[in-house]
């Protein structure tokens, strides 16, 4: 059992901005995520997208602001259980709350904080006979650790930044690499493509296009693929093979937790972003309330004045006085501190 003053489920940079607000306030905090990794959208979709928005970033890459926020965040430890999807939710006697994942984790908090996104996001899978078959016996949607594809065969199919960035990465570790994307032209980052472009002309990736994949091949676990280029197909030998189409957001299991939906988002209190159940609260995209902007911006904003609710949840009839980080400085969970340089004070002889 995993127990912390704050549950987040959802690790993308509303969650993980709340890591930092609810330490100033001496709070733990343990995220939740489906996807492998922090960052949510940002690590996931579009890493090396620039966003424009962010105050005192006049251009920040996505993966450039989830380290930044990972670093921020670091000082409080916070906790991580990723790859795994928050499934149920019970109430205890006491007010608060454990929820277990999809596989079998369990958490205890006295605070929830949803910062889901839009969402759990699950893979989109390609429309292939049996593909469920081969699902963890060659067939992965993501990649949690490089080194099981070393000295395999690998066939990629995609052509956002997740797969030029992966088929780059893995042509170091797998015996052979193959890029298969149905359009010539690729939607990634433009060192990527001409990254992946360079490796093809080096023979370190295998690149095919326009072509799809159209079938899979093997007894118990993945041995090939058939590949169709211009009206004609041929088997491909394959250890592994990785889709990587994106993502599909669904609000998933916490649809079914008693809590107030609209559009598929959750219904807020815009005081301090609780939901209809006390104790659960839900910030970032996840939300809605009127005159709501699914802005990141807008996620931090809200992730603040819902630290400072939980705060008063947790520790009722204690006053808190809000005080400035240029004045009170930082106390790390890891003992560290930060804080401004003292003012020198000298007599003027």
């Amino acid at each position: 059992m995993i127990k912390t003053d704050i549950l987040i489920i959802g690790a993308g940079p509303t969650g993980l901005f709340t890591v930092f607000e609810a330490g100033l306030l001496k709070m733990k905090c343990h995220l939740i995520d489906a996807l492998p990794q922090a960052g949510g959208q940002c690590s996931e979709l579009y890493p090396k997208k620039p966003i424009y928005d962010i105050p005192g970033f006049p251009e920040i890459l996505a993966g450039d602001l989830t380290s930044n926020l990972l670093e921020q965040g670091k000082q409080f430890q916070p906790g991580f259980t990723l790859g795994e999807r928050a499934e149920t939710i019970e109430k205890q006697e006491d007010g608060s709350f454990i929820v277990t994942t999809n596989k079998g984790t369990q958490h205890h908090a006295p605070i929830i904080a949803i910062a889901g996104g839009l969402g759990s996001f699950e893979p989109r899978k390609p429309k292939l006979e049996s593909i469920e078959k081969y699902e963890d016996k060659g067939v992965n949607y993501f990649i949690k650790d490089p080194e099981v594809y070393r000295d395999k065969k690998v066939i990629i199919a995609g052509g956002g930044d997740s797969a030029l960035d992966w088929s780059i990465f893995l042509a170091d570790v797998a015996s052979e690499v193959t890029l298969v994307h149905r359009r010539n032209e690729f939607r990634g980052a433009l060192d990527s493509v001409e990254r992946a472009q360079e490796l093809k002309l080096l023979n370190k990736i295998n690149i095919i296009t326009p072509a799809e994949i159209t079938a899979l091949h093997g007894e118990d676990k993945i041995e090939g693929v058939s590949v169709t280029k211009d009206g004609e197909t041929k088997i491909i030998e394959a250890d592994a093979f990785i889709p990587l189409f994106g993502l599909s957001p669904k609000l998933g299991p916490i649809g079914d937790w008693g809590l107030e939906i609209e559009k598929n988002a959750i219904k807020v209190d815009t005081v301090d972003y609780q939901t209809n159940i006390p104790g659960i609260y839900a910030i970032g995209d996840v939300n809605t309330y009127e005159g709501k902007l699914k802005l990141i911006l807008c996620g931090f904003h809200e992730a603040t004045l819902m630290c400072q609710s939980a705060y008063k949840r947790l520790n009722p009839g204690k006053k808190f006085v809000l005080k400035y980080t240029t004045v009170s400085g930082i106390n790390g969970f890891d003992g560290s501190r930060k804080e401004s340089p003292k003012a020198v004070v000298k007599a003027i002889v």
